[in-house]
């Protein structure tokens, strides 16, 4: 059997691989397939239309609230967000903890002054601020909730600092029962919690648009994709279909609460077994880990090297950690089931029992 526990492109429910494989042989009993239809079909526009009032309804959110699914991924919204906000002589504040959040504030300084309203740099993105310093006047606060390579999470949103709060929401988005209505902006790439690699969700209040005192290029203003439904140009239907399984999937579980006790029974069982292994090291500070990313070294190289072959001989993917940290990864998003958690945590015991 395989586990899988990758980072991203990762894990999706099995019902939502059934039903989009049907999708892409004959769509809706049309004789089409999924990747052949008309964007601007009435089919089509149904896709996109369920797909953004599942958003809506999964996050309780209110009608000053849009919902877009856009091209680029993340990383395209580290720049169209200060582009969309920040105007030229204006003032954003972003908070620096981690990878992903350090190429947030690079993009950003492109369109504006960034301050830093809080970094852990210092000690190696392995925690998360405790305290910010954040201008009233800045256009906005960027914060990144989980960072998928440091495995660090804003376990406590700092939803009141007075001013707009941003959110990139890539690798922890309807992973937990937030208040999403306090955000003024939401960003996430869908390939880890929400669907497949191609698509990425933008969840805007429209009260923050409009602001910034700039010429934004036609397809780069949230406000033309506002207006035409996400339908501006040709978006990735087949991404856009698979985001909308996944999250039928999710309400179909019971919604965010009811995954997210789900989540928080799988990294408490990981995490505890960690902690009792005398040669593994757990990085980050305890009440700033992630739930939905894991990491963790070994004392010793040879160990590191033989736990990897261990895990690839039991049909475990995933589990080497990012390239710039070494050590291990293992990534608990919604769709991984606990017999996954449950396996790996069998296999850890066995490796330390033989390594005791």
């Amino acid at each position: 059997m395989i586990h899988n526990f990758n980072a991203g492109p990762s894990i999706l429910p099995k019902e939502v691989f059934q039903k989009a494989s049907e999708a892409v042989l004959n769509f809706n009993n049309s004789g089409l397939s999924i990747l052949e239809i008309g964007h601007r079909t009435a089919v089509f526009e149904d896709v996109m239309n369920e797909a953004r009032s599942l958003v809506k309804e999964l996050m309780r959110l209110n009608d000053d609230f849009e919902v877009l699914f856009l091209h680029g991924g993340a990383s395209t919204q580290f720049m169209q967000v200060p582009m969309n906000l920040l105007s030229d002589d204006g003032i954003a504040s972003y908070t620096e903890t981690g990878t992903w959040a350090g190429k947030a504030i690079k993009e950003a300084k492109l369109f504006g002054h960034v301050e830093i309203a809080g970094s852990t740099k210092a000690d190696n993105y392995t925690s998360m601020p405790k305290e910010l310093s954040v201008t009233p006047t800045a256009a906005y606060l960027h914060i990144t909730t989980n960072e998928t390579i440091a495995g660090t999470q804003w376990n406590t949103i700092p939803y009141n600092t007075g001013v707009p709060l941003v959110a990139d929401m890539s690798s922890d988005i309807l992973s937990r029962d937030i208040d999403f209505s306090k955000f003024s902006l939401i960003y996430a790439g869908a390939q880890k919690n929400m669907g497949a690699a191609g698509v990425n969700l933008v969840v805007v209040n429209k009260n923050v648009l409009g602001k910034a005192n700039r010429t934004i290029p036609t397809i780069l203003d949230y406000r033309n994709h506002i207006k035409e439904g996400s339908m501006l140009n040709t978006p990735p239907v087949f991404a856009v279909y698979v985001a909308m399984l996944t999250l039928k999937w999710l309400k179909e579980q019971g919604g965010v609460t009811a995954i997210e006790k789900i989540n928080n029974e799988k990294a408490s069982l990981l995490y505890s077994t960690l902690e009792k292994i005398p040669f593994i090291n757990l990085p980050v500070a305890k009440d700033d880990r992630s739930k939905m990313n894991v990491v963790f070294t070994m004392n010793d190289e040879q160990l590191e090297k033989e736990f990897l072959q261990t895990c690839k001989e039991n049909g475990m993917y995933g589990v080497k950690g990012h390239r710039s940290v070494g050590g291990f990864r293992i990534s608990l998003y919604n769709a991984l089931p606990m017999s996954s958690v449950e396996t790996v945590v069998s296999l850890i015991n066995q490796f330390a029992q033989k390594h005791g």
